[in-house]
């Protein structure tokens, strides 16, 4: 069996007296594609930022293959080099088009000379349909298409893992076919990918397993076909039927996966 690529052990966090995270372990194999969900507050967020150290844990370890990133003498920076995360809120900067905040990590972190820089970056956005966009500021831009360029910007740095956190929590209903579109163009290229999402369409169809978080635990995880049809824990099944009366039915397919890049 291939060695995980990311390897998560024993992960704890805790803010004052609220443990959010309480031995959390998780590996993840190269090219698969792995979703969290669980109900809000459980500590998914927490999970993706102790991986990147952006909320280093109280206690646990994290291995992006031999390179521990929770070690002190590690060079988190650098390391971050090798890991993208797309969050919620896109985190562009105003003040620069799509294909300047695509090309800022390029410059100012690999050290690209700015007319390979552009070209890299202007393929980026042409592999998630902003081609027509990378003069627009972020203004300009949908809410899909600033997810789209912030991921372009992540994919730019050519990451060995993805991190994504609810990469489309912010967006209206149309535009979250066109993220997830690029996600599973992603997935099907065989990117590494960590997702915390409650797309649960995106989840049965891309997943290769699903892990549930609840408290601060993991409660139950497997691959699509069992967690959906058979879950292990009853409290999995409960939170599945919460999810579908709040959202609809994901669980078809394609259930929102109506918009279109091009948008």
């Amino acid at each position: 069996m291939t060695e995980p690529i990311l390897r998560v052990e024993n992960i704890h966090k805790a803010y004052g007296p609220t443990e959010v995270l309480r031995g959390v372990s998780v590996d993840v194999r190269p090219g698969e594609v792995v979703v969290i969900i669980g109900p809000s507050g459980t500590g998914k967020s927490t999970l993706l930022r102790c991986v990147n150290q952006l909320t280093p844990p109280d206690q646990g370890r994290v291995w992006l293959k031999d390179v521990e990133l929770t070690d002190k003498r590690t060079d988190i920076n650098k390391a971050r080099e090798r890991i993208g995360m797309v969050f919620q809120d896109f985190n562009l900067f105003t003040h620069l088009t799509a294909l300047q905040n695509v090309m800022l990590g390029l410059t100012k972190v690999k050290r690209m000379k700015p007319t390979a820089a552009r070209a890299k970056a202007v393929m980026e956005l042409e592999k998630v349909g902003l081609a027509d966009k990378a003069d627009l500021y972020p203004a300009e831009l949908s809410g899909g298409q600033k997810q789209r360029a912030a991921i372009a910007r992540s994919l730019a740095m050519d990451p060995e893992v993805m991190l994504f956190d609810e990469p489309t929590s912010a967006l209206d209903p149309e535009l979250i076919g066109e993220v997830l579109e690029v996600m599973q163009d992603l997935a099907a290229e065989g990117m590494t990918m960590l997702v915390v999402s409650h797309e649960m369409g995106f989840a049965r169809e891309v997943a290769d397993r699903i892990i549930f978080l609840e408290n601060g635990v993991i409660a139950d995880e497997g691959p699509p076909e069992q967690f959906f049809t058979n879950p292990k824990n009853p409290r999995t099944r409960e939170f599945l039927w919460k999810l579908t009366e709040l959202y609809g039915n994901h669980g078809e397919k394609g259930s929102r996966r109506s918009g279109r890049r091009g948008r």
